[in-house]
């Protein structure tokens, strides 16, 4: 078994998912709620970069604003773990991951 050489792909896997890691921070997701009245952008790191409400929806109850931000903000959020599972399985080679494995942010 030649350690040395595990310990190299190890040393160019993590090489590999820290640059990921920062090429998804300029990646940017649009999560959307009720028909697109209300649109959050996240970028890979799931950092909110903007928001749009509907001025129309201003009018509307509190809570049904909330819960429509709430809707985005989850769209968002999933299109970015969907993109980085993409982008692991690039660097895996399609490999798949072991249960309950985490990306390494």
């Amino acid at each position: 078994m030649d350690f040395g050489g595990m310990l190299k792909k190890a040393q160019e896997m993590q090489k590999k998912m820290s640059d990921m890691k920062e090429s998804l921070k300029n990646f940017q997701v649009e999560g959307i709620a009720g028909a697109g009245s209300v649109k959050v952008i996240l970028n890979g790191s799931n950092e909110m970069i903007k928001i749009h409400i509907d001025p129309k929806l201003l009018s509307e109850d509190k809570e049904i604003l909330e819960d429509l931000i709430v809707v985005a903000t989850n769209n968002a959020k999933e299109k970015v773990e969907l993109k980085a599972k993409e982008e692991m399985s690039k660097i895996t080679g399609g490999l798949p991951l072991p249960p309950g494995f985490k990306l390494p942010f």
